[in-house]
C-alpha cells in the first residue's frame, strides 16, 4: 500500500508519487516500508546522519521511526533513488 511514495505526501494526493525530478532514499523495514524519503539537495554529512520520521504506525503512535543508511552500501548520484534508509528502532 505505501510503496511507491513519498513520505509526507498527502495520504488522497491524486499523484503521491515521487516526481521524477527529485532524489530519494527508499526506506526499507520498520512501519514505513516501501516510502521514499526526499534527500534532494541534502549534503553527503545529512544522509549519514540517516532520518527520525513521526508515524502513527511506530511501535509509539505519533513516535519517530528512526532509519539509517548502512555503513558502506552504495550510493547512486540523483535523480531518483539513490540510496536505502534502512529501520533501526523508534523513539517516542
Amino acid at each position: 500500500m505505501l510503496n511507491g511514495r513519498v513520505y509526507s505526501a498527502d495520504h488522497d494526493d491524486p499523484n503521491p508519487g515521487p516526481p521524477p525530478h527529485r532524489t530519494y532514499a527508499e526506506l526499507v523495514g520498520g512501519p514505513l516500508d516501501g516510502l521514499l524519503q526526499d534527500v534532494h539537495g541534502w549534503r553527503t554529512e545529512g544522509i549519514d546522519d540517516g532520518v527520525a520520521l513521526t508515524t502513527e504506525l511506530s511501535r509509539w503512535p505519533g513516535g519517530r521511526a528512526l532509519y539509517d543508511p548502512r555503513p558502506g552500501e552504495p550510493r547512486e548520484p540523483g535523480p531518483g533513488i539513490s540510496c536505502r534508509f534502512h529501520c533501526t528502532g523508534h523513539t517516542s
